[in-house]
Protein backbone atom coordinates (compact mmCIF):
# COMPACT_ATOMS: atom_id res chain seq x y z
CA UNK A 1 0.00 0.00 0.00
CA UNK A 2 1.70 3.43 -1.81
CA UNK A 3 -1.46 5.71 -1.34
CA UNK A 4 -1.60 8.76 0.69
CA UNK A 5 -5.70 9.32 -0.23
CA UNK A 6 -7.90 7.63 2.19
CA UNK A 7 -9.27 4.23 0.86
CA UNK A 8 -12.19 3.02 2.38
CA UNK A 9 -12.53 -0.60 3.40
CA UNK A 10 -14.79 -2.74 0.67
CA UNK A 11 -16.56 -4.18 3.87
CA UNK A 12 -17.87 -0.32 5.09
CA UNK A 13 -21.65 -0.34 5.70
CA UNK A 14 -23.26 2.60 3.67
CA UNK A 15 -24.41 5.77 6.12
CA UNK A 16 -21.14 6.74 7.18
CA UNK A 17 -19.73 4.28 9.23
CA UNK A 18 -16.25 3.21 7.64
CA UNK A 19 -13.26 2.49 8.33
CA UNK A 20 -10.56 4.44 6.35
CA UNK A 21 -6.89 3.67 5.39
CA UNK A 22 -3.80 5.19 4.12
CA UNK A 23 -0.04 5.48 3.58
CA UNK A 24 2.30 8.31 4.50
CA UNK A 25 6.33 8.14 4.25
CA UNK A 26 5.60 4.58 5.61
CA UNK A 27 3.27 5.08 7.98
CA UNK A 28 -0.30 3.28 7.92
CA UNK A 29 -2.76 5.43 9.36
CA UNK A 30 -6.30 4.41 9.84
CA UNK A 31 -9.55 6.23 10.78
CA UNK A 32 -13.03 6.02 10.77
CA UNK A 33 -14.59 8.01 8.56
CA UNK A 34 -17.15 9.69 11.19
CA UNK A 35 -14.43 10.78 13.36
CA UNK A 36 -12.05 11.93 10.80
CA UNK A 37 -9.53 13.67 13.72
CA UNK A 38 -8.45 10.97 15.29
CA UNK A 39 -6.03 8.80 13.51
CA UNK A 40 -4.35 5.76 14.32
CA UNK A 41 -0.48 5.60 13.05
CA UNK A 42 1.40 2.11 12.70
CA UNK A 43 4.01 0.66 10.92
CA UNK A 44 3.40 -1.84 7.60
CA UNK A 45 4.32 -5.35 9.07
CA UNK A 46 2.15 -4.29 12.84
CA UNK A 47 -0.96 -3.38 10.36
CA UNK A 48 -0.45 -6.79 8.56
CA UNK A 49 -0.64 -8.55 11.63
CA UNK A 50 -3.92 -6.62 12.48
CA UNK A 51 -5.33 -7.54 9.23
CA UNK A 52 -4.46 -11.42 9.73
CA UNK A 53 -5.75 -11.25 13.03
CA UNK A 54 -9.15 -10.20 11.76
CA UNK A 55 -8.99 -12.59 8.88
CA UNK A 56 -8.82 -15.52 11.52
CA UNK A 57 -11.73 -14.09 13.86
CA UNK A 58 -9.09 -13.04 16.89
CA UNK A 59 -11.76 -9.85 17.63
CA UNK A 60 -14.75 -12.17 17.32
CA UNK A 61 -17.29 -11.82 20.06
CA UNK A 62 -17.69 -15.11 21.31
CA UNK A 63 -21.12 -15.55 23.93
Amino acid sequence: MTNTEWQKSSFSGSGGDCVEVRTVNGTVELRESDEGHVIIHTTPTNFAAFVQGIKAGEFDHHA
